[in-house]
């Protein structure tokens, strides 16, 4: 059988299952690929394309471990209660305001360009307020994937530095441009925020004597009294530097990412709970986040490795490329922007911007469009990358949230997908692009 359309169906099977709930996102992302893997005819090679995948995400996995165990470290000190606290005062039990601020923190901590620690402390901060409120945690959801999925354009994101590495490119011709779009990929992200704002007020009203205190902030979360205990009001500042100083390290590249963690969460446990029996306890009490989260990335480097190993990832995105007829070389730009969007969803953002992109930008050049245009185009379909089952922070927020991942993907790539085409037509208005 042909590779790209087994590809292809192995992906759409994949989506059916877990958005059905025919099986979970776990058993999915190992059997479907090892069953097509063997439908290809790759018995004798799929053990070794499957650990080439899971090598692939190990630095990820072990970035995971760490950064939920040391937000969670600050999570139990009560780092982020001052904060929490600030938007409990301002949105004042409207759900709108409510939506609106779950868009704004999430713009702002998104700064560092990684969904981890934006969903932490996203959820951390907004979790207990929408469930005060009976409001729709997929919203919270929604809001916060299409805050990253703008923010993760930033150089330091990923994406857009893969695009000016890949074309041998400069910050400032592809970045610099992409500013005013992504401006207005926020703006959209406090569109939709207003739209399910008001849909929640409409069901739930507004709540004006709505008074959120942090004693019962930790209650609807389940805290009990040893959990309270746990709080270092004492120490915030303290910790509030030392996270200002891994987040700065993290955007320089001061050290490999998942190294960062494991100091930061070091010198977290220690400075917090000295005590031996405290910091069992404590990496006890994550372990099941951990676990949880951790095994469905190691379960998509199984997918990630078989997709790459038996080259059907390639013969997918040819396929695509091939059937660009000759006649629309001139939008080859606009092209790309579209292909992003399913491109980076069923792949990792590394395949996409250095084996993709290359082709797409060399056959582009024979229509007399520029690398750097490609090269800008190529990024707008992140809103709907952070949803592929291939990103892994994106099961921590399920993880997080409580809900299920197959109705998520649901609720959310309507939006996604809104978010990427309003970019594109935006992009292509203000000349970022041509059309």
């Amino acid at each position: 059988m042909n590779l790209a359309i087994l590809g292809f169906i192995m992906v759409i099977i994949f989506m059916i299952l877990i958005m059905s709930k025919k099986m979970s996102a776990l058993a999915a992302l190992i059997i479907v690929p090892t069953v097509f893997g063997l439908i290809g005819g790759f018995y004798s090679n799929l053990g070794e394309y499957m650990v080439d995948g899971l090598l692939t995400v190990a630095p990820t996995g072990i970035m995971l471990v760490f950064a939920i165990l040391y937000f969670g470290v600050m999570i139990d000190a009560g780092l982020f209660n001052p904060v929490i606290e600030a938007i409990m005062k301002a949105v004042k039990g409207d759900p709108v305001k409510i939506t609106i601020g779950t868009v704004a923190l999430a713009s702002l901590v998104a700064l560092d360009g990684d969904g981890t620690t934006t969903f932490i402390i996203t959820v951390t901060a907004m979790l207990p307020l929408y469930k005060k409120m009976g409001m729709n945690l997929y919203i919270l959801s929604t809001l916060a994937l299409l805050s990253i999925g703008v923010m993760n354009m930033t150089p330091w994101g990923g994406p857009t530095a893969r695009s000016i590495s890949s074309l041998q490119l400069t910050t400032e011709e592809v970045f610099t441009p992409i500013i005013p779009v992504m401006i207005a990929g926020i703006l959209f992200a406090v569109f939709a925020a207003y739209v399910l704002g008001v849909k929640e007020r409409r069901r739930v009203g507004i709540k004006n004597h709505l008074s959120l205190t942090l004693d019962e902030m930790h209650n609807s979360n389940g805290t009990d009294e040893d959990e309270k205990a746990l709080l270092r009001p004492k120490i915030v500042i303290v910790n509030a530097l030392l996270t200002i100083l891994l987040l700065i390290a993290l955007i320089t590249s001061f050290l490999p990412i998942p190294v960062l963690f494991m100091i930061g969460f070091a010198i977290a446990l220690l400075i917090n709970y000295p005590s031996l029996e405290v910091q069992s306890e404590l990496i006890k009490r994550h372990a099941g986040n951990v676990l949880a989260v951790v095994g469905l990335v190691f379960a998509s480097g199984i997918f990630t490795g078989v997709m790459n190993g038996t080259e059907m990832v390639d013969e997918m995105a040819k396929a695509l490329v091939n059937v660009i007829p000759e006649s629309m070389g001139n939008h080859f730009a606009l092209i790309t922007a579209i292909l992003s969007m399913p491109f980076t969803y069923f792949m990792a953002n590394d395949p996409f911007y250095y084996g993709i992109l290359p082709i797409l930008a060399e056959s582009a050049q024979q229509f007399g469009v520029a690398k750097a245009e490609m090269a800008r185009a190529s990024i707008l379909g992140q809103p709907l990358h952070v949803l592929s089952p291939l990103y892994a922070a994106g099961y921590l927020l399920v993880g997080m949230l409580g809900i299920d991942y197959g109705t998520n993907q649901k609720v959310v790539m309507k939006w996604a997908i809104g978010s990427s085409v309003f970019m594109i037509f935006v992009a292509g208005i203000i000349g970022v692009i041509s059309f």
